[in-house]
């Protein structure tokens, strides 16, 4: 087909019976306007709001002549119907439009000068439109062709996916960003670092101990938060997204623009939304959490639940309790939040709860890739952190130090290669209180009081301090950090300056 002709390019009708046709949206007229105008001034497309690439124009020649255009600026030449003319000598397809006296014909008319950012938006809103047509034509022959497994919430899912790259301008696919571009954005974190204060590069854990190890939640990271049951990873997930979306909330209210908080995605495949609620209701009103589910809670009590939640209601903070969830459709529901309110921290509790795409063909390590991979895609996808939590195996309880290691993590060693950081919950309380030994009564000897004592005393020592063992870290050294846990309102903070030490690296 000619580019004299492209317009007359058909597609069929939403019902696919072929018969309408319509041509495809497209403004070839401004699209050579536009190639006229930066044809005559070259900086026309460095002053472009809209980024334009050659894919989004129509006419195959046009997207041809607008590459060569930008190759040459990127060579800091000059683009004109002179220096693009031994390009396109033998170009057949121009030839049907008059040969290279077509290019001299862009730049005859100059009115394109005069409106090139609204003739470059109208060649954006147009290529959008023809890749929403592409997605629609996808959707509907997807859906009537029944001749496979008829899998509908996959193809919704699908969709959705292409829909949100479509919204994102991406979907063509993402071009590789210039060093100049990649260390923009480098020097923009470390302003975002300056600006608060120190420490912080990315989003908030809100512990300034946490924060000092890791620089922060930096986006397009993949963080594996993993412990042994009873070890407060839950806790801790709430806790970060708690700090994460306060800090926000009363940035936004100070008026700074460049917060380290950020609206929180909180993916609860093990706990439904109120439980989770509680906890966080829990923590903020400094009531235990048994208490407050058994109802037993004074009116004083009650009225700082009160208050709590009226603090809780504005936090940008987003609960999904789906159970069996697809990393499929967790991804698709994390960009319609992300899309709707803008999210700037993902949390899943936890990753084992996590189904596949049912391709694993019943084989758990292969599935558990499978969701680790998508975790990871997710959070480059949408340039946020994702917090995945992680069950770790029964080893570790055969062993005398109990504190975890990267061997440990469950199911697959694609966690672990997956993910930019690897962060363990351990509390040493938690084992020495299951050790205790017979309580001492009046008739009992000296070596069961002096067994009891022992453990009392040891027990003193570690009672109520948890460590988060930084055991891979991309971006900076491993490590431990020392902290505090309350376990009646299942918080974590940071233990006083001279606390934090105590003999860790």
């Amino acid at each position: 087909m000619s580019d004299q002709d492209v317009l007359e390019r058909p597609i069929e009708n939403a019902a696919g019976t072929g018969s309408e046709t319509r041509a495809l949206p497209a403004n070839v007229e401004a699209e050579a306007a536009f190639l006229g105008a930066v044809l005559i001034d070259n900086r026309v497309v460095e002053d472009l709001q809209t980024p334009i690439r050659a894919d989004h124009f129509y006419a195959p020649i046009h997207q041809r002549i607008y590459d060569r255009i930008l190759t040459l600026l990127d060579r800091s030449a000059t683009a004109s119907p002179v220096t693009l003319k031994p390009y396109f000598e033998g170009d057949e397809a121009l030839k049907e439009l008059g040969g290279t006296t077509y290019l001299a014909k862009l730049t005859a008319d100059g009115q394109g000068l005069l409106a090139a950012r609204d003739l470059a938006q109208q060649i954006y809103d147009l290529a959008l439109l023809r890749e929403l047509v592409t997605v629609g034509r996808t959707l509907v022959e997807g859906a009537l062709d029944t001749s496979e497994e008829v899998e509908p919430m996959r193809q919704i899912e699908e969709a959705e996916a292409s829909l949100y790259k479509v919204a994102e301008g991406a979907a063509s696919g993402n071009e590789a960003s210039s060093f100049s571009t990649a260390t923009t954005k480098a020097l923009g974190m470390i302003q975002t670092a300056l600006n608060s204060g120190g420490n912080i590069s990315g989003k908030t854990t809100g512990l300034v101990s946490v924060n000092e190890k890791v620089g922060g939640l930096h986006d397009s990271d993949l963080i594996i938060l993993a412990g042994r049951p009873g070890m407060g990873k839950t806790s801790l997930a709430t806790n970060i997204a708690f700090n994460c979306a306060e800090r926000w909330l009363n940035d936004k209210r100070d008026g700074i623009e460049d917060s380290v908080g950020g609206g929180v995605a909180f993916f609860s495949l093990e706990m439904s939304a109120d439980q989770l609620a509680t906890r966080i209701l829990a923590e903020q009103a400094e009531i235990s959490s048994e208490a407050l589910r058994m109802g037993k809670i004074s009116r004083d009590d009650f009225q700082k639940l009160a208050m709590a939640s009226q603090k809780l209601a504005e936090l940008p903070l987003y609960i999904d309790d789906t159970p069996a969830l697809t990393i499929a459709g967790l991804r698709t529901r994390a960009r319609r939040l992300k899309r709707k309110h803008d999210i700037g921290l993902v949390v899943v509790d936890y990753l084992q709860l996590l189904q596949g795409s049912g391709r694993a063909n019943d084989n758990r390590v292969n599935e558990i890739s499978e969701i680790s991979r998508g975790l990871k895609t997710l959070a480059k996808e949408l340039e946020v952190p994702v917090i995945a939590l992680s069950q770790l195996s029964r080893a570790v309880e055969q062993r005398d130090d109990k504190r975890p290691m990267l061997s440990d993590l469950r199911e697959s060693g694609s966690i672990e290669q997956d993910a930019d950081m690897v962060w363990f919950v351990y509390r040493e309380d938690y084992y020495v209180m299951a050790r205790e030994p017979k309580v001492p009564t009046e008739a009992d000897d000296i070596v069961i009081q002096e067994a009891h004592a022992a453990w009392q005393q040891q027990m003193e020592q570690v009672y109520g301090l948890a460590e988060l063992i930084v055991a891979k870290q991309r971006h900076g050294s491993t490590g431990k950090v020392r902290m505090r846990f309350e376990a009646r309102i299942t918080r974590f903070s940071d233990l006083a300056e001279g606390e934090r030490d105590g003999g860790y690296d």
